[in-house]
């Protein structure tokens, strides 16, 4: 996202160091974290009261229902071809089946 490295990191760690100091920095850095623990939650909840108010729930249960429906569509025209080539298989077993018992035809000379 910021594209910052562990050597911009140490940088700024130094900087704020020197101009905090010692005695002052955990509590700057506790106050920090706060802060951002704050604007975390408050994001979060602008989020979660956003999507109800579109009705991102409604939405998503709508999709997983349209997929579902088109894995079953899939599924049925999967069961209509392997069915229908059974059923040529069979016919044609059948077939060779009938001919198998048909007596030979003797030729008269």
């Amino acid at each position: 996202m910021f594209d910052i490295g562990f050597s911009e990191l140490m940088v700024i760690a130094i900087i704020t160091l020197i101009v905090m100091g010692p005695e002052r920095l955990p509590e700057t850095v506790r106050t920090i974290g706060l802060w951002i623990g704050r604007l975390k939650q408050v994001l979060s909840s602008a989020r979660t009261d956003l999507e109800n108010e579109v009705g991102m729930g409604e939405i998503r249960r709508q999709l997983h229902n349209e997929k579902i429906l088109r894995d079953i569509e899939n599924s049925k025209s999967d069961f209509e071809n392997s069915m229908q080539d059974s059923v040529t298989e069979l016919k044609k077993a059948a077939a060779d089946i009938n001919d198998a018992a048909q007596p030979p035809v003797e030729e008269k000379l």
